[in-house]
């Protein structure tokens, strides 16, 4: 499940994207209009700052932006930011992990195929591809 981080850093970006001409726009203008607390947007936007997702400047007419055009971010990237892998299983999520049963699983060519399908999909998709006209 993606949950409200995953969520919540994909709006962010919309709507930076969304405000992309206004310059830096400041977080308590995104909280307002996307309706979510401004204390829980400083922890989503400081790992997309960590990332290098968005650009952060402080102080008067401070706020944010996106580092990049909206064409180039891909919906999967940010969920992966805030959330890590969308892999379903522990041994696809982590290359260190090693399981015992990984030569005679059944399970696990069903695993790969839909780890591949969400990949597929989410990173086929364009942040741009969310933007209202």
């Amino acid at each position: 499940m993606i949950s409200t981080k995953g969520r919540y850093a994909i709006r962010v970006m919309i709507d930076l994207a969304e405000n992309k001409d206004n310059g830096l726009i400041p977080l308590k203008d995104v909280a307002e209009r996307q309706d979510i607390s401004k204390k829980y947007l400083e922890i989503i936007v400081k790992t997309l700052v960590d990332a290098d997702m968005v650009i952060s400047a402080s102080g008067k007419g401070g706020g944010y932006k996106l580092s990049r055009s909206p064409e180039e971010y891909t919906i999967g990237e940010i969920i992966e930011t805030l959330e890590g892998p969308l892999s379903p299983v522990a041994c696809l999520s982590d290359k260190k992990y090693e399981c015992k049963r990984k030569g005679i699983c059944k399970t696990l060519p069903m695993w790969i195929e839909y780890e591949a399908l969400v990949h597929d999909f989410f990173y086929s998709k364009k942040l741009s591809d969310l933007l209202t006209s």
